[in-house]
């Protein structure tokens, strides 16, 4: 390599550096956002004088709205780019969760939440279409892997950062201050010069594909593929310590410490999926073989009676072979995308996290009703097992396009 080409190398990896930190900063708050108000739950029923049901309605009305509008967004960013997409989301869910703490209705409880679930759909289309036009081919696996830990940082803080400024300054700070600091992130997005993209120029036709080009066998299929992910993640941290208590006898305290071993070793594992997946081109053989593993660990869990070492060992081990395929997963959606449509792309495979959101707590809660908390593992395994099968089906999926990406 020429002394030209080292020094162009080097600016562009300099110059990814504010776009990867400001991108998974709003990353991060999206997440938190998301647990904002199951967090402050029980503080909110104090204060409206609500049941939890009507309470679970706001939550749930966040979600389908995010749910909804993910796709359709995907093709605003594609259309006047995700820098500006992503700036009004941020503003947005300031103004979204900062006005829950000035008015205090439910009413407004509910419009608040449509409002807020409208903004949490820009992250995922917008942010890996700034990520996937500005960071070069050697680098982009690492770069989808930070901006994952972030989300997964955004999900762990939320709890003690949220209750602990409602502890020191009441309910309401702590919602201004869960609005505010999407501002801060918006004001650095504003403050950071756009950067210029590595990728090469579009064609004339780029950007201007129907529903009909978006929508292959590809892209519907990891859809279904994020769906089924969602679905087993739900399973092994969601409903892990109920299922743990009731089916296996374990204490409270030995069912937190084993789903905090998950979670930890998640996010561990994604910064250590990153590489892995700059490093292969054989993401789906990558994202099935974890699974799989996964999968056998969630049966041995499901089936077998263990002690509290080996059951903390073994969800620490699921959680980051979970964690390690999250790069690798981005990288097959990455491949599907024709240039120019990474935004509507993302946001239509992204709406499978939604689904399986859904759909998950209604299964999985169905199951501990029946008393049948192992089956919550059993099914885990379904789920991982069906998405290892997906996973190296899209390895051998033919494209039928090039690689869209550069090396700089």
């Amino acid at each position: 390599m020429t002394s030209q080409s080292l020094e162009h190398t080097a600016t562009h990896a300099a110059g990814e550096l504010p776009t990867l930190a400001v991108i998974s900063s709003a990353h991060l708050v999206s997440h938190l956002h998301i647990m904002a108000l199951p967090v402050l739950l029980h503080l909110l029923k104090e204060r409206l004088g609500v049941g939890y049901f009507e309470l679970g309605l706001a939550v749930t009305t966040f979600s389908v709205v995010s749910g909804l509008t993910q796709a359709p967004m995907g093709f605003l960013v594609d259309r006047i780019g995700g820098r500006k997409v992503l700036l009004a989301g941020l503003l947005l869910a300031g103004v979204a969760f900062g006005s829950i703490g000035f008015i205090h209705s439910y009413a407004w409880l509910i419009v608040a939440a449509l409002l807020a679930g409208l903004a949490n759909c820009v992250y995922h289309p917008a942010d890996y279409a700034i990520l996937t036009d500005r960071v070069a081919e050697s680098r982009i696996g690492q770069a989808y892997a930070v901006h994952t830990f972030a989300g997964f940082a955004g999900s762990a803080i939320a709890p003690p950062l949220l209750l602990g400024i409602a502890a020191a300054a009441g309910l309401d700070a702590s919602l201004i201050a869960a609005g505010a600091f999407a501002w801060v992130v918006a004001a650095v997005i504003l403050l950071v010069p756009a950067a210029r993209g590595v990728r090469q120029a579009r064609s004339a036709q780029a950007g201007r594909e129907s529903i009909r080009d978006i929508l292959t066998p590809t892209v519907l299929s990891l859809a279904l593929f994020f769906t089924l992910l969602a679905l087993s993640g739900n399973a092994m941290s969601t409903f892990a310590i109920a299922a743990l208590i009731a089916g296996h006898g374990v204490s409270q305290g030995a069912a937190t410490a084993a789903l905090t071993a998950y979670l930890v070793a998640a996010a561990i594992g994604v910064l250590a999926g990153g590489p892995l997946a700059d490093r292969t081109t054989r993401h789906g053989d990558l994202a099935a073989t974890g699974f799989a593993l996964s999968a056998l660990i969630a049966l041995t869990i499901a089936v077998a009676s263990l002690p509290v070492p080996a059951l903390v060992l073994a969800m620490g081990l699921s959680g980051f072979l979970f964690g390690v395929i999250q790069p690798s997963r981005d990288m097959l959606v990455r491949r599907a995308a024709p240039p120019g449509a990474a935004g509507r792309v993302f946001g239509i495979v992204s709406t499978g996290f939604n689904i399986g959101g859904v759909v998950g707590p209604l299964l999985f809660g169905w199951l501990m009703d029946q008393g049948a908390p192992r089956l919550i593992f059993g099914a885990a395994v379904v789920f991982m097992a069906a998405t290892a099968v997906l996973g190296v089906l899209e390895e051998r999926r033919p494209l039928a396009r090039a690689p869209q990406a550069v090396k700089p």
